[in-house]
């Protein structure tokens, strides 16, 4: 492996329990019955144990969304052209997609990254070019990428919270952007999860139920053709991966090495947390899972995962923006366990 991956992962520490005990107690204090502000008081509590921090603060907030084609969308498994993603990255950055209306109302900045669109994106503010390939390859006809470029999409990520945490960073949101992912991240749901392509294969961009069968069928002759190792992380996202999933694979190694929450969104940020977490076990008491997204595989990916999300809204928009959610709730949190005040400040009895 890439020594500036295994560097990364030696940096994730398990959470701080001390921290984390002290946030628990500081509850127990707060002039409300025990336990009733439920996921909330759960949620600081993990926050302080990934930051170190009894009493954490989130001031700064970042939603980084990763863009890039897949070659698989040559098989019809979209509703929608390949140029729509370089389109909407467009859209991104000239703040009119839904993400960027979210991030707004969170007060969060977006940082979009093109690290494998097939067009060429001139330079703006707000874009970072870190173009690997035109696009990943037809995973139906052979591997997707090499794993060479996976390891560079992975970096890219752990470059970007490098990048990010220089302007300051206290949580971290993921976002995606690319016609044909849900076919990608379908396929490694179920090599990674071992649950059958029917189960995780959904309707993705509105495909009807002849588009879905369409999708599993492709999506297993890519397993049988690439036949990607369930027990190595980086094969499956070179085979039958993304590079945007590689690099929102690497930005969740990367916040986790800093202490940094990473509130990860649907169903493309779940394979790319499946990657991640395949990659460094470690790194699963760093996510945050803000929602279950309407995508099917969703709920197992989630599963398998062992994570319980925090809202159930019926979205599968992606670009982060149940990831913004989540992160609004995270702030919530951490103001509850900060700002409430306690029995012997507010001068209120507590229970015996």
């Amino acid at each position: 492996m890439d020594s500036q991956i295994t560097a990364t992962i030696q940096k994730i520490k398990s959470l701080d329990e001390k921290a984390m005990d002290a946030a628990r107690k500081r509850q127990e204090t707060l002039t409300k019955p025990a336990g009733s502000l439920g996921r909330l008081e759960e949620l600081s509590v993990q926050i302080a144990g990934i930051t170190g921090k009894p009493v954490p603060r989130i001031q700064h907030k970042a939603v980084i969304v990763m863009a890039g084609d897949h070659g698989v969308v040559d098989e019809g498994v979209s509703l929608f052209p390949q140029e729509v993603t370089a389109q909407m990255v467009l859209n991104f950055l000239n703040g009119g997609a839904g993400i960027n209306v979210l991030a707004r109302f969170a007060n969060a900045r977006v940082t979009v990254v093109d690290i494998g669109v097939k067009a060429d994106i001139p330079e703006q503010a707000g874009l970072v070019s870190r173009k690997i390939a035109r696009g990943t390859r037809n995973m139906a006809l052979g591997p997707a990428m090499s794993r060479e470029q996976a390891e560079q999409a992975v970096k890219t990520g752990i470059d970007m919270v490098e990048l990010e945490a220089a302007r300051g960073l206290d949580i971290v949101a993921t976002g995606d952007m690319g016609i044909g992912n849900t076919t990608a991240s379908a396929a490694i749901c179920s090599v990674m999860s071992g649950q059958p392509v029917e189960a995780v294969a959904g309707r993705g961009t509105g495909v009807d139920d002849q588009g879905v069968a369409l999708k599993i069928v492709v999506i297993k002759r890519a397993v049988e053709i690439n036949r990607p190792d369930c027990n190595d992380a980086l094969d499956v996202l070179a085979k039958v991966g993304g590079l945007e999933i590689g690099g929102l694979a690497g930005v969740i190694l990367g916040a986790a090495a800093r202490g940094i929450p990473v509130v990860i969104d649907g169903f493309i940020s779940g394979a790319a947390a499946l990657v991640a977490v395949g990659l460094a076990p470690k790194v699963r008491p760093y996510l945050i899972p803000a929602h279950l997204s309407a995508e099917s595989g969703h709920r197992v990916l989630l599963e398998s995962l062992s994570l319980d999300p925090l809202l159930k809204l019926g979205m599968r928009l992606g670009e982060g923006t149940g990831a913004i959610l989540g992160i609004l709730l995270a702030e919530a949190a951490t103001r509850i366990l900060a700002e409430m005040a306690t029995f012997g400040e507010a001068g209120v009895s507590e229970a015996p």
